[in-house]
């Protein structure tokens, strides 16, 4: 794997715990280094990191907070 890929791995930790879970991508990234930004966005994918996703959970928080306040009144 070359320098770049590795520092790449390591600066991102969720890429490094996504990596170490799922070990066949060592052998993807050994021989296209370039696939680190599909490894980057199925890690995304899998923590649930995109816009979309905090968006979602933002939405559930504040629907959460919405049912507390009505179970006050």
């Amino acid at each position: 794997m070359d320098i770049k890929t590795q520092i790449e791995i390591r600066k991102n930790p969720h890429i490094y715990h996504y990596l170490r879970e799922n070990s066949s991508w060592y052998k993807m990234l050994n021989r296209y280094p370039e696939s680190i930004k599909d490894l980057n966005q199925e890690a995304k994918d899998y923590f649930h990191l995109n816009p979309s996703d905090k968006i979602d959970e933002i939405s559930r928080k504040v629907e959460m907070v919405r049912t507390f306040m009505d179970m006050l009144n």
